[in-house]
């Protein structure tokens, strides 16, 4: 850089003082403005932050690295807005989705929605200005509130699903269905009360003491205190809960599942009897052929429940760990500033800063892509939005009349039934010919006489 020294401050006009300036591209020749001026006034415009910076800085983005940053966060910034405003829209038409978890999810879209309409756009303009704040001093306080809330309310919501999960999983009767939806908005209800709470100091103070959130016309909260512990308060805790909950979860799933089974196991061993033939076995394979499908549907209903819960796991512990992975890095290195403030390089620990909360503000746009991933319900859901289908089609009922049935295909129809009732007498007759003796039971006299019948009660592994 070329400066230009004078000790005759007081006879040069304004426009004779000119700097130049060199940055590998070529000379670029500043003109401090026209018409006579004093020493004092070219001091006073060249000592404001914006022209200074204009002047003298050098590390900023140039005009082509501005345009891409510019274009990815307008992309992330999108990709947001929509996603999430899909994922309210599912919630609230589909049927399928209406549950506890899910409105848990939409609450959590509705945050991370508002982070983008909101938090993102004047991050956006922050980094196209070079930092420099281009709104109102005051709005920078609300400005940095809303990030500190909806950021919040998005840990505050997985701790919660986390917790809720466990706790219906270890005692299924106080969590009951019933008025699932009233306690679901209680506790979301409870979840916004908590994250408002938590971020509220950021405009009492702020808005009373613009010092706190705006030094060198850099909008950035500097009260150390408020740093350190509303990063562990609203990050840090909720995270320990977190993780620790849904392990909780996956090793009681798991539980579940081995015990359901030695259940089915023990049951069908209890019910099946021994039969002891006097000339064919075609009896006992066909008792125990209706005793298994008694049992079938029971195992495969109790069975199902808990494959969905786990499948539902899955998808909950890729939206944890993304969660986790993008916000780790910016609270971690906001503690370090902090902590390490003499030992650390501040401008190294600046510019990660401006890194990571932008890896963070990308977890809001992620989930969405992960619930069109991994859950068909969401997927169709999204895939028929998106061609502005809001309701599903439904399937026309296929009427079946009996006199449209060709008299070939009813008189072979008529043949089955009456080959089926046949054996059907068949076996019961041959069953009244065999001695039954059940297992570690006594011989009965009169088991010829006895009905055979599944067992009466159903126990239930849930």
């Amino acid at each position: 850089m070329d400066i230009v020294c004078t000790e005759n401050f007081g006879n040069l006009s304004m426009s004779s003082l000119i700097q130049l300036r060199q940055d590998g591209r070529g000379l670029y020749e500043k003109e401090a403005g026209a018409g006579e001026g004093t020493a004092a006034e070219l001091l006073n415009w060249t000592s404001g932050p914006r022209n200074l910076s204009n002047l003298t800085s050098e590390g900023g983005p140039s005009a082509p690295d501005k345009n891409w940053l510019a274009l990815l966060t307008a992309l992330v910034i999108v990709l947001t807005i929509a996603g999430n405003i899909l994922v309210i829209m599912a919630v609230l038409l589909e049927k399928k989705l209406q549950n506890a978890t899910n409105y848990f999810l939409m609450s959590l879209a509705i945050a991370d929605m508002l982070l983008g309409f909101l938090v993102m756009p004047p991050s956006m303009l922050n980094i196209l200005y070079d930092y420099e704040w281009p709104l109102h001093r005051k709005l920078c306080a609300v400005w940095i509130y809303l990030d500190v809330l909806f950021s919040t309310a998005s840990i505050m919501h997985l701790c919660a699903i986390s917790l809720d999960r466990y706790i219906a999983i270890r005692n299924p009767i106080h969590h009951s269905r019933f008025n699932s939806r009233q306690k679901a908005f209680t506790k979301i209800i409870a979840v916004w009360t908590i994250s408002v709470g938590i971020s509220m100091p950021v405009p009492v103070f702020g808005l009373q003491d613009d010092s706190k959130v705006f030094t060198q016309e850099n909008c950035s909260l500097s009260d150390e205190y408020f740093i350190l512990v509303g990063s562990f308060v609203s990050f840090f805790i909720p995270l320990v809960i977190m993780v620790v909950t849904y392990f909780l979860t996956i090793r009681s799933l798991q539980k579940e599942a081995t015990l359901c089974f030695n259940d089915l196991g023990a049951k069908s061993k209890l019910a099946l009897f021994s039969f002891l033939p006097q000339s064919s076995l075609s009896s006992e394979k066909l008792f125990q052929r209706s005793l298994n499908k008694e049992l079938a549907p029971y195992g495969r209903r109790t069975m199902q429940s808990i494959t969905n819960e786990q499948k539902a796991s899955k998808v909950l512990g890729i939206v944890f760990f993304l969660f986790v992975v993008m916000w780790c890095p910016f609270f971690i290195t906001n503690v370090l500033a902090v902590i390490c403030k003499d030992a650390c390089n501040e401008h190294i620990i600046g510019e990660l800063l401006k890194v990571f909360v932008w890896i963070g503000y990308l977890s809001s746009a992620v989930n969405p892509l992960v619930y069109t991933l991994f859950n068909k319900t969401y997927r169709s859901a999204f895939a028929r939005y998106i061609q502005c289908r809001y309701k599903e089609e439904k399937k026309p009922l296929q009427l079946i009349l009996v006199n449209t049935i060709p008299a070939l295909a009813y008189n072979s129809s008529q043949m089955q039934l009456d080959r089926m009732k046949s054996l059907k007498k068949d076996a019961k007759m041959m069953a009244n010919d065999y001695s039954m003796v059940t297992i570690g039971i006594p011989r009965l006299d009169t088991a010829s006489k006895a009905s055979l019948s599944p067992p009466k009660e159903k126990d239930s592994c849930v």
